[in-house]
């Protein structure tokens, strides 16, 4: 994970609002998803334009720019704080309950900075075993600060925080996105 100057956590997703990070955030542990909620939204027919012929896409369409390296996101998350970036890598976890967020990365290897995805307006998911698929992501950067207890439910669906801050809390980005495309 990524350090605010030498702490910040290794996952990412962008903050919208704080109180709708709560509310998003809670709801993975806590609500039962709707109908649109329960399954990912249906993969966008393959076209020309696909930026890999195989993938299947989440959300939103990823619309046509320029695309950041995420090892460059990560090593300065506050110029890219509260803007939309495009991004790809790794997927090196996913929520196994839902599908409601993921981890992305240059690699698997956990000592790596990653950032964690979360999905805007909890609108979609991906698959429960998205790890290991590569992924582009469009979406909002942010920097939160994730209280131990939080960690520790995120732990339980498979999220890995290999820095800690000393009271079990961690410091993460977070991506939220408002389209993914998944392609193995």
């Amino acid at each position: 994970m990524l350090a605010l100057g030498s702490r910040l956590g290794s996952l990412c997703s962008p903050l919208t609002l704080g109180g709708l990070l709560v509310v998003a955030l809670g709801g993975c542990e806590t609500r039962a998803p709707s109908a649109a909620q329960a399954a990912p939204a249906a993969p966008a027919p393959a076209s020309s334009e696909a930026t890999h012929p195989t993938s299947k896409s989440f959300g939103a369409p990823i619309a046509a720019g320029p695309e950041l390296q995420l090892m460059d996101v990560l090593k300065e998350p506050e110029r890219y704080r509260d803007q939309a970036i495009t991004v790809q890598g790794r997927v090196r976890s996913a929520c196994t309950r839902r599908g409601c967020w993921m981890e992305v990365a240059e690699s698997a290897d956990p000592a790596v900075p990653g950032c964690r995805v979360t999905f805007k307006d909890y609108g979609f998911f991906v698959p429960t075993d998205s790890a290991g698929a590569r992924a582009k992501v469009q979406g909002t950067l942010g920097v939160n600060t994730l209280p131990p207890e939080r960690v520790a439910h995120l732990e339980r669906e498979g999220g890995q925080f290999p820095r800690k801050n000393p009271d079990g809390s961690v410091n993460e980005l977070r991506l939220v996105a408002s389209g993914v495309e998944l392609w193995r």
